[in-house]
């Protein structure tokens, strides 16, 4: 299972609706104080994140992904998209 598949598979447990990964890692390659983790961009959308805040939102994210940071991810840029959300 590659990095992408398992951040995926850890995710699973807030039921997305919607999941968008983008592995960003390749235009900070050499940024100092990498140890080798990647760059990624993350849009999700679930009903987990109903009448949370975006930090109680981000919170279950790192939950989930929490022990890949940040040997294996460097960097996450969050957008956490609850259902209910005005456009």
């Amino acid at each position: 299972m590659n990095l992408i598949e398992t951040i995926e598979h850890r995710l699973a447990v807030l039921e997305p609706i919607n999941l968008n990964i983008e592995d960003d890692s390749a235009a900070h390659a050499g940024h100092k104080g990498n140890m080798g983790g990647g760059h990624f961009n993350l849009k999700i959308t679930s009903s987990h994140f109903s009448e949370k805040s975006q930090i109680m939102r981000h919170r279950l994210i790192y939950q989930a992904l929490g022990d890949l940071m940040p040997q294996q991810i460097h960097a996450l840029s969050i957008i956490a998209i609850s259902p209910n959300d005005p456009i």
